[in-house]
């Protein structure tokens, strides 16, 4: 849904970075994958084709938030 958003905060050598991978259209999600150390966050549409992808490494991760879009937000009633 528009305004799925997820927040990654990583160790990046003694001072944390944030990114943020959030759901642009309407009809898009993000989604989270995890496997063999890494943490991949992905836009994605409503077929399951990856817009955009960003992969970490779990061990730097040091926090991982999502922020689901709410009823309003999407359009809905």
């Amino acid at each position: 849904m528009k305004g799925d958003r997820v927040e990654i905060v990583i160790d990046a050598g003694g001072t944390p970075r944030t990114y943020e991978v959030i759901a642009t259209k309407a009809g898009r999600r993000v989604e989270i994958t995890t496997g063999r150390g890494i943490i991949e966050v992905s836009e994605v549409t409503r077929t399951g084709t990856p817009v955009r992808t960003a992969r970490f490494m779990s061990s730097r991760i040091l926090a991982l938030v999502e922020h689901p879009a709410d009823d309003h937000s999407a359009g809905r009633t």
